[in-house]
């Protein structure tokens, strides 16, 4: 299922420091996060689509990038968008 407007709206004002703040590193990940999760419940069913898995897997490359910029960046915003969006142990 795509992403929509509504959903998309809604991490921006969660994760954003504005309403309309779609930039930062924070919104994105959280954006990839929830296109990554869509997909990969995708594959249980279409266990043959290549093409798909191929930008699933470009997807979470940019956020492994974004989530590196974040951490060197600042730490405290990298532990907060980890432990929000519980993507490590």
């Amino acid at each position: 299922m795509p992403l929509t407007k509504e959903k998309k709206q809604e991490l921006m004002n969660k994760f954003g420091k504005t309403p309309a703040d779609s930039g930062s590193p924070e919104v994105q990940i959280a954006i990839l996060t929830n296109r990554i999760n869509d997909l990969s419940s995708h594959f249980n069913k279409a266990v043959k689509d290549h093409h798909s898995r191929y930008g699933l897997l470009k997807m979470v490359g940019k956020r492994r990038r974004l989530l590196v910029y974040l951490q060197n960046k600042n730490m405290d915003r990298y532990r907060k968008i980890i432990q929000e969006l519980e993507l490590r142990k």
